[in-house]
Order: C-alpha cells, then sequence, then structure tokens
C-alpha cells in the first residue's frame, strides 16, 4: 500500500502566520502555535518559533514545513515584521532579505513590486482584516535570508525576479507537488516572453540547447525552459497567441519528438535509436548500420555509425520530422522549427523554419 505524503504549508501561509502572531503579540496575546484559514478553507495549525519588538516593528519568525514535498524552502525560517503607517496609506507590502523584485512585465505581479505573489497578499489581508478590522494600515515586511541562494535553484532570473525568492502559495495549503504542478510552473516564462514583445520563442529542454542557443546569439528573454513537457508547452504556446517556436536541443531529446513522442522522459518515451534508424534507412543507409544504430547504447554511438556511413545530412531530415510533427500536434496554430546539436554542442541538423528563424535572430548560424 503506497503511503499517504504530508501535506505542508506554504512561504505565502508563513508569512500570513507571522504577521497574525506579530499583531496578536501587539495585543498582548503570546502564541506557541496559531490557526489559519487558507484560501480553501482549510485550517492550518502553524507553530511560531519567535515574535520580537524591533527597531523596525513587531518580527515574527515561522519555520517553513513543505511536508513530503520536496519544496526547496523546506525548514527555512520566515521573518515577517509589521509596522503601522499614517490613515490612508492600506496595506503594503515590502521586499525584505532574500525576498525578490519584479523587473519584468508578463507576471501576476506588477514590475518594481515584491515578487509576493496573490494569494499570499490576500491570506494576509484577511489576517489583518480578522485581527484589525477592515482598512488597517499596515507594513508588512517578509525576508526570508536563505533566499538569496536559493533563488538561484529557482526560474527566478529568467522571470526577471531579481533579489531573491518568490512568497507564493494559491490558497496557503501545500500539497506534495504533482507533475502537473511542475508543469504549470513552467508556463510563466511564456508570458514573460510574450510581454517582452517576443512572439518567436526558443524552447529547450534542457541546459544544453539553453548554452548552445545563447552561444549563437539567441536572446535570453526569447528562451523558455520545457523539461521532459515539450508538448505541454507547445500546447501552452498556442494558447497564448505565440507564433513561432524553434526547438533547440540535443538530438537525444528531439529525435523523440520526430517521432511522435512529446513527452520526452527516458522511462515514458523513448524512441531515439529508432527515429535515428528508421529515417537512415529511408535514406538508403544499409541493413548493417541500421542494425548498428539500432543495437547503439546512446544517440552519440548512433552518430559515429552515420558519420562512418556519410548520412550525418540524416540529422536534418530529422530535424524536419521534429518540426512537422509539432506542428501536427499542435493542429498548426504556430510554426516550429527544430535545431539538432551533440552533448559537446555540435550543430547536427535544423530545418528551413530554423534558418528563418534564425536569421530574424541574426544568429551565426546557417
Amino acid at each position: 500500500m503506497a503511503k499517504e505524503l504530508r501535506g505542508g504549508y506554504t512561504t505565502g501561509a508563513c508569512m500570513a502566520a507571522g504577521v497574525k502572531a506579530a499583531l496578536l503579540y501587539e495585543k498582548g496575546e503570546k502564541c506557541d502555535t496559531l490557526e489559519l484559514k487558507a484560501l480553501d478553507d482549510t485550517i492550518l495549525t502553524i507553530p511560531v518559533k519567535a515574535v520580537r519588538r524591533t527597531e523596525e516593528g513587531i518580527c515574527a519568525e515561522i519555520i517553513k514545513d513543505a511536508g513530503d514535498d520536496p519544496d526547496i524552502t523546506n525548514g527555512v525560517s520566515v521573518f515577517t515584521t509589521v509596522r503601522h503607517l499614517p490613515q490612508g496609506s492600506g496595506l503594503v507590502f515590502r521586499a525584505g532579505e532574500g525576498i525578490g523584485t519584479v523587473t519584468k512585465p508578463g507576471l501576476s505581479v506588477p514590475v518594481g513590486e515584491p515578487s509576493i505573489n496573490p494569494g499570499p497578499r490576500k491570506l494576509t489581508q484577511n489576517v489583518v482584516e480578522e485581527v484589525l478590522g477592515v482598512g488597517a494600515d499596515l507594513e508588512v515586511t517578509v525576508s526570508i535570508p536563505a533566499g538569496k541562494e536559493l533563488c538561484k535553484q529557482t526560474l527566478n532570473p529568467v522571470l526577471g525576479v531579481v533579489g531573491g525568492i518568490s512568497v507564493v502559495g494559491t490558497t496557503g495549503v501545500l500539497r506534495p507537488m504533482s507533475e502537473e504542478g511542475f508543469k504549470n510552473s513552467l508556463v510563466p516564462q511564456i508570458d514573460v516572453a510574450l510581454a517582452a514583445g517576443l512572439d518567436t520563442q526558443v524552447f529547450v529542454p534542457g541546459k544544453i540547447g539553453e548554452t548552445l542557443a545563447v552561444k549563437h546569439g539567441i536572446p535570453k528573454e526569447a528562451i523558455v525552459q520545457t523539461s521532459n513537457f515539450i508538448g505541454f508547452m507547445l500546447e501552452a504556446a498556442a494558447e497564448r497567441g505565440v507564433k513561432r517556436v524553434l526547438l533547440f536541443g540535443h538530438i537525444g531529446k528531439l529525435a523523440k519528438v520526430a517521432a511522435g513522442v512529446f513527452y520526452t522522459h527516458n522511462r515514458i518515451g523513448d524512441a531515439r535509436l529508432e527515429a535515428i534508424g528508421a529515417y537512415a534507412a529511408a535514406a538508403g543507409m544499409p541493413a548493417e548500420g541500421i542494425q548498428r544504430i539500432l543495437n547503439a547504447t546512446t544517440t552519440e554511438d548512433a552518430l559515429t555509425v552515420l558519420e562512418e556511413y556519410k548520412y550525418m545530412h540524416v540529422c536534418n531530415t530529422l530535424a524536419e520530422r521534429a518540426s512537422a510533427r509539432a506542428e501536427r500536434f499542435i493542429f498548426n496554430k504556430l510554426t516550429v522549427g527544430t535545431v539538432l546539436a551533440t552533448m559537446q554542442g555540435t550543430i547536427l541538423g535544423m530545418d528551413e523554419h530554423a534558418k528563418e528563424m534564425g536569421r530574424d535572430f541574426h544568429w551565426d548560424i546557417e
């Protein structure tokens, strides 16, 4: 019987709980734990590590508990400081140490604001109204000192969130992340690129494609990480009105797309060698060469066979087929081009759509 995974609470819930603890402390009520009503009406019981009065206001410390979710912020200290403001100021959020600031349009928070998402803001507003009533004038500063380093493990640098991590959470409840949740976390990259005026975007399944694309002059702002979810991200791009997508990456990933595989995790979908072998056979490679490709351990091994038999032009065919299968997958709602590369960064093949997009990006590949 599968183990039931334990849930936890988000950084947004930590911030709201810190505000509640600080405001109760101000009223003379000290608490070791408190209850917080999440936006989905779940009642969260959250321990309070410490509350103290500082020069900046009243500061509460809450330790993030992600449950069984592999969240990089699990166990970090979330410090929330509250300070009363002049009448009419309203509820104001500030970014403290380790909290990022939004610098690019396209996200759910305006440029120049602390990267505190709408869910945590609403949750905090509810807490303030619960303790102080409607219309309170309060400054809330949230700090996660560990965020300065943790942000390097997130998409924040790509999304234009500078200086730290984001305070996130839709409801305040953290359930162990599903595959669907991870996929959805990738989509804002498309929105940010569109907001920057980029309706031609470069989809990279991993670091190889990203590094090579930048090396050849593709602007970082146009690059979108897809992980293994190429089909899902193509659909998201089509829904948002992206006009063209350039698939740029290792042949081991993109040969799968040429075979019609759009979820490219090796344990779920793998047709790399079969695709290379099939198109090499269609081009006339002798049977013994095809057999060697099918028996290869990696795509890099298969490439040595193509090179030996002088069939490297098959890589261009693979690129063409990847683009055609991708366009068919999203019912021709956008144009797709493909560039295939080796692990070392050598360009193996591309189609005409890729060349056209490359020229528009002023890159140095033909």
